[in-house]
């Protein structure tokens, strides 16, 4: 049975427009695309046999069907030939049940998808996949595409070169000089992408990228292109798979450019609309305070948006003031009964390092999604006896100067009172020595595990 797919605007339903046609907005009033299916058609098939389906692929062999996302691919990117597929083997990232650290909160149903187990360390790969595969098969249709360019914060410059590479495919990366960890800024140097360092912030590099693809055809592989969300709905997709197809009642994500909670929906909505799942989770965006437009927003009941100049957080891959998929946003949010926390640097730094004390390594971005998490406890709007799923977006080994500086307790002019920090011991190469000091290290620590202290 074949299966289509279009851009359709936001706004203008009868404006819709090929995949294969380089357009990011509508020309009829110049509002937001997305990737809209023939929902008739992916209907026709009965939920059980989706389910069965995606189950018999996942994870399996079957070029490109063992890839998450492409083993979903009617309802991602039916358009595609297989032979142009660009994938190395994304989604299937751990679902961690966080017992411990559930506990310690009061929930005793917490889990964590640490999209940051994948390629190249971030969420970013499950868009980028489908990004470039489309490109690959314009080229190979006979499109002029010189290049593809992006906007970056860090991990979308590393995907976008990943990808390109792979497929053979020039790649431009715009990066804000000395807002990118090293870590991150290796990734598109190592993988070969023209890598452009701008004394700017993320919303000025973003100008300059979209100029860019207009003026010279340079695809534009930032989230203003809706094939990413695509890739990055399958998230919501593999959560319920993971799960025997079971709902949770919350799911938490991080906020900057806001694709991903706008991707999360649209998997969840075709999901139902489908019948694969018979409800919908509620949904809670969670911000840095430094860079809050859409928490500013929810405040005023999610109208009157409005950007800012984003301040420096140590969530540095959502210090973002005009994010491009606000409209997107707020649409999910409304149609999930959703809300929107920030989290200071304070709270998302002591976030992250206490989860880290539980098993987890994390990002500061999962940082204040944890941090939103107890604020929503503590004022139970999620309840204890909730199944609470938080999105992780990247690897925390992406972030070691952010975990050195906060164990060395470095991040004063964050306002950082690090309550987790555990520093290395110097000493001397002799038994006695080492010893007393082991000893006294386990000691302080079962006196502050009776007292209920960080351990």
């Amino acid at each position: 049975m074949p299966y289509r797919a279009w851009f359709q605007c936001l706004h203008c339903e009868d404006e819709r427009y090929p995949l294969n046609q380089i357009i990011y907005e509508c020309q009829k009033c110049g509002g937001l695309l997305e990737v809209q299916h023939d929902m008739e058609a992916l209907c026709r098939k009965p939920a059980h046999e989706w389910r069965k389906l995606f189950d018999q692929r996942y994870m399996r062999s079957d070029f490109p069907y063992g890839s998450s996302v492409w083993g979903k691919k009617e309802m991602v990117c039916p358009v595609v030939d297989n032979e142009n597929v660009v994938s190395m083997y994304e989604g299937g990232s751990n679902l961690f049940w966080a017992e411990r650290l559930g506990k310690e909160i009061g929930l005793a149903d917490l889990w964590i998808k640490q999209c940051g187990n994948s390629h190249t360390g971030s969420f970013k790969d499950l868009g980028m996949t489908v990004l470039v595969s489309m490109v690959k098969q314009m080229i190979a249709d006979g499109q002029d595409i010189p290049a593809v360019a992006c906007a970056s914060t860090g991990d979308t410059s590393a995907a976008l070169a990943a990808y390109c590479a792979a497929a053979g495919i020039p790649a431009i990366v715009f990066l804000p000089k000395d807002k990118v960890s090293t870590s991150q800024l290796i990734q598109p140097i190592a993988n070969g992408a023209l890598t452009l360092t701008l004394p700017t912030d993320f919303d000025g590099c973003m100008e300059l990228a979209i100029e860019m693809s207009q003026r010279e055809n340079i695809y534009l592989a930032n989230s203003r292109n809706s094939l990413r969300i695509e890739g990055q709905k399958t998230v919501a997709i593999e959560l319920v798979q993971q799960d025997d197809w079971a709902v949770p009642d919350w799911v938490l994500i991080p906020g900057g450019n806001l694709g991903n909670v706008s991707a999360l929906g649209k998997g969840f909505l075709e999901m139902k609309a489908m019948g694969i799942i018979d409800r919908l989770p509620r949904l809670a965006v969670a911000q840095a305070a430094n860079a809050n437009p859409l928490y500013q927003c929810y405040l005023k009941g999610l109208a009157g948006f409005e950007p800012q100049k984003a301040r420096t957080t140590l969530a540095s891959a959502i210090q973002i003031g005009n994010p491009v998929s606000w409209e997107r946003a707020i649409r999910t949010l409304r149609r999930f009964d959703g809300v929107v926390e920030q989290a200071s640097e304070d709270e998302l730094a002591n976030a992250s390092a206490r989860a880290d004390r539980t098993g987890l390594f994390t990002c500061p971005h999962t940082g204040v999604a944890l941090a939103v998490l107890l604020k929503l406890v503590t004022r139970r709007i999620i309840a204890p006896d909730s199944k609470v799923l938080v999105i992780s977006t990247a690897h925390g080994l992406k972030f070691p100067d952010f975990k050195t500086r906060y164990h060395e307790h470095q991040l004063q002019e964050f306002g950082v009172e690090p309550q987790y920090s555990n520093r290395f011991i110097d000493v001397e190469p002799d038994y006695e020595k080492v010893r007393a000091v082991v000893l006294k290290a386990l000691e302080a620590r079962m006196a502050g595990n009776q007292a209920g202290s960080p351990s």
